[in-house]
C-alpha cells in the first residue's frame, strides 16, 4: 500500500487537470492571444465603452467567464455573434489569483461577485442603461447567481443566460469522492485554489447559494447544458428551478450536436443562437440544427 502522501498527490492532480478542461486555449498560446484578441475588441464593439444601446436591443450584454478562462479567450466567438446583431457587448476578468496571469477565476467565489456587481455598475453608467443582461459559462453562469441573490443585483439585472452552468457544483465525473479519502485533499485545493473548491459538490460556497431557492424574483433564467459535458457533472445538475426558468438540452434541439464543456461557449453556434433567443425572446426563432448556418 503507498504512503497516503503518495496518492494524494497524483489525485490532486487529476483532479486540477480535469478542472482544467475548462480552459479555452492551450496554454502554451493563451497569453499571446489574450494580448492580440484585446487590441482588436473595441474595434469590433466589443468592450467598446462608447457603445450605446439600440432601442432594439437596449440592454448590454456582460460576458462573464468560466473558471481558467478570461475575458477574451472564453468569447472570441459568442462576442462577435452577439455584436453583429446590434448588441453592446462587454467581458471582464475575475477571481485572479496573485501571481498568476491569464488564466482567471480561481479565487474565492463571493469575491468574484463582488467583481461582477463593480463591473455591472461600471457598464450601466457608461451606457446609461437601466439594466443589463448576464450570458456566463461554467463558473460564470453560476457564480453571477451570488451576486443577484446577496449583491443586489437582481436590480439591475434583466436575464441571466448560463452555458454549461455548475449552479449545484460538480463531481467531475465522480473525482470529487474520493477526496475524504486523502487526508488534506480538500484542504490543498482549496489553500490553493479556492474557486475550485468552492464548485465542489456540498461547498460551503453552494450550500448558502442554493439554500431557499435556486433563482431570485424579476430575473429571467436561462441553462443551456449539453449531455456530454465531462466537467460540470452529472449535466442535470445544471438546471435551475423556479417560476422563471428555462432549462435546454442542446441534444434536444439538434441531436447532432455534439458540444462538449468548452465547445458549448467557444464555438458551438446552435448554443449561439438559443443565447440570441434568451436575450430576445419576443423575436425567438426556433433553434434547430440548422441554426448553425443563421
Amino acid at each position: 500500500m503507498l504512503p497516503w502522501k503518495r496518492v494524494l498527490r497524483p489525485l490532486t492532480a487529476v483532479l486540477l487537470t480535469a478542472a482544467c478542461i475548462a480552459l479555452p486555449t492551450a496554454s502554451a498560446h493563451a497569453a499571446t492571444t489574450a494580448s492580440a484578441a484585446s487590441a482588436s475588441t473595441t474595434s469590433s464593439g466589443w468592450n467598446d465603452w462608447s457603445c450605446k444601446p439600440s432601442t432594439t436591443h437596449p440592454r448590454p450584454v456582460v460576458l462573464v467567464h468560466g473558471t481558467l478562462g478570461n475575458s477574451v479567450d472564453n468569447w472570441l466567438a459568442l462576442a462577435p455573434y452577439l455584436t453583429s446583431r446590434g448588441y453592446c457587448v462587454f467581458s471582464l476578468d475575475y477571481g485572479q489569483l496573485s501571481g498568476v496571469p491569464v488564466f482567471y477565476g480561481l479565487g474565492p467565489i463571493d469575491k468574484s461577485a463582488a467583481q461582477l456587481q463593480t463591473f455591472v455598475d461600471q457598464v450601466l453608467a457608461a451606457t446609461g442603461a437601466a439594466k443589463v443582461d448576464i450570458v456566463g459559462h461554467s463558473q460564470g453562469g453560476m457564480m453571477p447567481r451570488y451576486y443577484l441573490k446577496f449583491l443586489g443585483g437582481a436590480a439591475k439585472v434583466n436575464a441571466l443566460v448560463g452555458l454549461a452552468p455548475d449552479n449545484h457544483g460538480t463531481d467531475l465525473d465522480g473525482l470529487t469522492n474520493l477526496l475524504p479519502y486523502f487526508p488534506g485533499a480538500s484542504d490543498l485545493i482549496s489553500a490553493a485554489t479556492p474557486g475550485l473548491a468552492d464548485q465542489i459538490v456540498g461547498s460551503a460556497f453552494l450550500t448558502k447559494l442554493n439554500a431557499g431557492g435556486d433563482t431570485v424574483p424579476g430575473v429571467h433564467y436561462t441553462v443551456i447544458a449539453t449531455k456530454y459535458d465531462e466537467v460540470a457533472t452529472p449535466y442535470t445538475s445544471q438546471y435551475l428551478t423556479g417560476s422563471d426558468v428555462h432549462n435546454v438540452l442542446l441534444q434536444n434541439l439538434c441531436a447532432l450536436d455534439f458540444s462538449e464543456h468548452v465547445a458549448i461557449a467557444l464555438l458551438d453556434r446552435i448554443a449561439f443562437h438559443e443565447v440570441a433567443n434568451a436575450l430576445d425572446p419576443a423575436h425567438a426563432k426556433a433553434t434547430t440544427c440548422a441554426s448553425v448556418f443563421s
